[in-house]
């Protein structure tokens, strides 16, 4: 979940700023002390995780590096006992993002994602508008079990974006209108609508579902995320690449050559191997897993593992490739760091504490209004995020306790939150990892990229905002 970037000396490239004003955040808020009703360890950890949300936005080092000093300065600075503050490392939510990255790699690895993309595009592709619905189908299948937006939108389906882009003379410059821009800015948005309607939408999902158990008691599964997003989130897929074609259309209306691409492609592949065969059964499997927690009774991190173990038995995976999978262990650390922290902070009541303060903001009102409201603020406030997780991390628990003390159904906060915490990716070229990706290809400038996001934000928040609380309603949610 994290861009890789050339190791470089703390201080060289001027990343001497980013430490200093990340440090700075951790002295400002130490020098204020701990608040009537908060011990001062308590008010440690919250400067340790307020520098540690600043350094993985101002990045003076790759953020799960930054994570990581932050564990170790909750144990240096005995804010924590060593075995506390490494805790994280433990938590089965953790464990999931981990071994569901190494699945991911089984897809990428045996080419089953490409001939999934390849049949999508030979049976929608012949106009430019099937050819999107064709790439953005392909993305919505693999979030199903592929939990790295970068790896599904990034590894898998960019490539083919760009050679169908440039299949059709649509290269960055004078023709990136002809298809390109259409299509990189259509993938694109469709991937966050992806990552809203699956647990395995992106790795941050599971996060959230944690911080959602913790302060709301409201569990979300892997079947019940599908469930809440899958409604909302085919209608918003349905419509965002029409209103883009709408809005931004490409030159090239008939790509009749792209299904005769997608068919060539598959004839190279040839047909499917026993590598391709078994990871395609391990897949259903997982997600036939865990979407029936409650006949087997596996918890779904135990599922994951399983389904690792089994790739490995197959001979599907290798152990070498697990172990050459930076971004799965990048995130393990990552993640597991945050879990922590997190989780330590809401013991502390500092997070209690700003609830009360800021909940009197919203004293008097009504309760729908005022989740509206929240969730619109913690929308727009990822302009200022380059991370889903650290938005996520930041805001989350704090704007859902808000939003039951205002007396918002705590399912129904927790829902719009989380699909919040997605769908914000689409405003700009930094939302989300794999933005710098689709932005990097300039097919789309900065001004189109933020104007289009804004105008899909629309869009999305009003898919959800309306079927999607009509839908949770119909469940009985709230």
């Amino acid at each position: 979940m994290t861009a890789h970037q050339p190791p470089s000396p703390a201080f060289a490239d001027q990343t001497w700023w980013r430490w200093l004003a990340t440090l700075a955040v951790a002295g400002i808020v130490l020098a204020f002390g701990a608040p009537e009703g908060i011990a001062p360890e308590g008010w440690r950890l919250f400067a340790i995780f307020l520098a540690t949300i600043v350094g993985s936005i101002l990045r003076p080092a790759p953020p799960s590096a930054v994570v990581l000093f932050g564990v170790c300065a909750m144990a240096a600075t005995k804010t924590m006992t060593p075995a506390l503050a490494l805790k994280g490392y433990s938590d089965p939510v953790v464990w999931l993002v981990l071994c569901a990255f190494f699945i991911s790699k089984g897809v990428m690895k045996t080419g089953l994602g490409r001939r999934i993309a390849f049949l999508f595009i030979r049976a929608l592709g012949k106009k430019s508008l099937g050819l999107g619905y064709a790439l953005v189908g392909t993305d919505a299948v693999l979030a199903t079990v592929v939990p790295s937006n970068s790896a599904r939108a990034g590894g898998i389906v960019f490539p083919i974006v760009r050679s169908l882009s440039e299949a059709y003379d649509s290269t960055p410059g004078a023709t990136r209108r002809r298809l390109g821009a259409y299509l990189m800015k259509t993938v694109y948005q469709c991937d966050v609508i992806a990552c809203a309607m699956f647990l395995t939408g992106q790795a941050s999902n599971v996060i959230i579902a944690k911080f959602a158990m913790d302060a709301a008691q409201v569990e979300l599964t892997y079947a019940k995320w599908m469930l809440g997003g899958i409604v909302p989130g085919l209608v918003a897929l349905l419509l965002v690449p029409y209103v883009l074609f709408r809005v931004y259309p490409p030159e090239v209306r008939e790509t009749p050559h792209a299904t005769e691409f997608a068919q060539a492609e598959l004839d190279k592949i040839g047909p499917m191997v026993r590598g391709e065969k078994l990871m395609l059964a391990v897949f259903c499997l997982v997600a036939i897993l865990w979407m029936t927690p409650s006949v087997h009774g596996i918890h779904y991190a135990v599922v994951a593992l399983l389904g690792v173990c089994t790739l490995l038995l197959l001979g599907v995976v290798e152990w070498a490739d697990l172990l050459a999978e930076r971004q799965a262990w990048d995130t393990f650390i990552w993640y597991g760091g945050l879990v922590r922290m997190a989780e330590a902070l809401g013991e502390t009541g500092v997070t209690k504490r700003f609830a009360e303060v800021t909940g009197a903001w919203t004293s008097g009102w009504d309760w729908a209004p005022a989740l509206a409201i929240l969730v619109l603020i913690y929308f727009y406030a990822h302009y200022a995020f380059a991370s889903i997780t650290a938005h996520a991390t930041a805001m989350f628990t704090p704007f859902l306790v808000v939003a039951m003390g205002a007396g918002a159904p705590p399912q129904l906060a927790v829902l719009s939150l989380a699909a919040a915490s997605n769908l914000d990716a689409s405003l700009t070229h930094y939302g989300t990892t794999h933005s710098p990706i689709y932005f990097g290809a300039n097919y789309v400038t900065q001004k189109e990229w933020w104007r289009l996001g804004f105008l899909v934000s629309l869009v999305t928040l009003g898919t959800w905002a309306t079927v999607g609380v009509a839908w949770w309603k119909v469940l009985g949610w709230w």
